[in-house]
């Protein structure tokens, strides 16, 4: 049974991009259930409710479903603003966007995923290879690892780097000097996090704890507060695909249906046939439906469910997403 709130995430538990997501509600002491998936495609539970897109995590509250880490914590933010953890001042608010740019977009994390360890026995299965170079759309063959890896530590190093000796040289113990970790400290420490964890990741001769001092007791805090907030936040539920899946088709939508910007550069109109996609990572999968609003941070599109037929909400952000309209026979116009 989902929780009251109606949240359910739709993650695996190795997966950085959902440690976004769960660190954020344990923290927050936020109730909600959880569907594990497989790392790699096929993801029916996902797929049956008409749901293309194909990164993990994906949330939904309702009927609605959003994609992107990062259009899931504004929405957290915005539905639970009391306790909320994203900055409050200008200043700080741009500090804590810059950081989200900076590990999403900005390298980090593709850098950090190219220092995988070749030996390491998920990348000795022939479907997660497969899987990840559809998701990339770049090689994933044993030799071009290896042979990107000098290069990604060079980049993760130079990260390490601008944090010891910028965000955290001061001695402040999370990004913003807040007494609580803050939206900010998950924007920025995740990749860091996801490496320390990840066994021959980082050779020590060059990342190290002696190395970075300030970053690795930085990454212990922040272990410590996400233990302590864990041990008095509510355990999630765990629901099995077709439980989640029930649930949702028979739930309400969270949030209104919105409209369309008349003035948004994007010529489309409230109910045309529409594609939307990312055009950074997962991008040969797109979803499809009728436009339901169009806002400068979102775009929602109307999509049915392969079990019971119920209309759902997909909600994609507009930052390195491509929305096009497309005709019946779904030609791109």
């Amino acid at each position: 049974m989902a929780p009251h709130n109606d949240i359910i995430l739709f993650h695996y538990q190795f997966s950085p991009f959902a440690r976004r997501v769960t660190w954020y509600l344990t923290l927050r002491g936020i109730d909600f259930a959880e569907c594990l998936q497989p790392p790699y495609l096929p993801r029916e539970d996902i797929n049956v409710l008409g749901v293309k897109y194909r990164r993990i995590p994906i949330m939904s509250i309702g009927r609605d479903i959003y994609c992107d880490t990062r259009l899931i914590l504004q929405k957290l933010e915005k539905k639970f603003p009391n306790g909320a953890l994203g900055a409050a001042q200008p200043d700080q608010k741009a500090v804590e966007k810059l950081l989200e740019s900076w590990t999403v977009d900005g390298g980090i994390f593709v850098r950090a995923g190219q220092t995988i360890p070749p030996e390491m026995p998920l990348l000795q299965n022939p479907k997660f290879m497969k899987d990840r170079e559809d998701y990339t759309g770049r090689s994933w063959a044993q030799a071009d690892i290896r042979s990107m890896r000098p290069e990604a530590l060079a980049h993760v190093r130079d990260g390490f780097e601008f944090l010891e000796n910028g965000l955290l040289a001061d001695g402040r113990k999370w990004i913003l000097k807040s007494q609580h970790p803050s939206l900010a400290d998950i924007e920025a420490i995740w990749p860091f996090h996801w490496l320390r964890g990840l066994k021959g990741a980082l050779p020590p001769t060059l990342i190290s704890a002696e190395k970075y001092p300030k970053v690795y007791a930085w990454i212990d805090r922040f272990d410590r507060a996400i233990s302590v907030a864990r041990a008095r936040s509510p355990k999630p539920v765990s629901l099995k695909g077709a439980e989640a899946v029930k649930h949702i088709i028979q739930a309400e939508y969270a949030e209104p249906e919105g409209e369309v910007d008349s003035n948004d550069p994007l010529p489309i109109k409230k109910g045309q046939d529409i594609e939307s996609w990312p055009v950074d990572s997962g991008f040969r999968h797109h979803d499809r439906g009728q436009l339901v609003s169009l806002t400068d941070k979102e775009v929602v599109l109307a999509s049915q469910s392969k079990v019971g037929g119920k209309e759902v909400r997909i909600h994609h952000p507009r930052w390195n997403f491509r929305t096009m309209a497309v005709d019946r026979g779904g030609v791109k116009l």
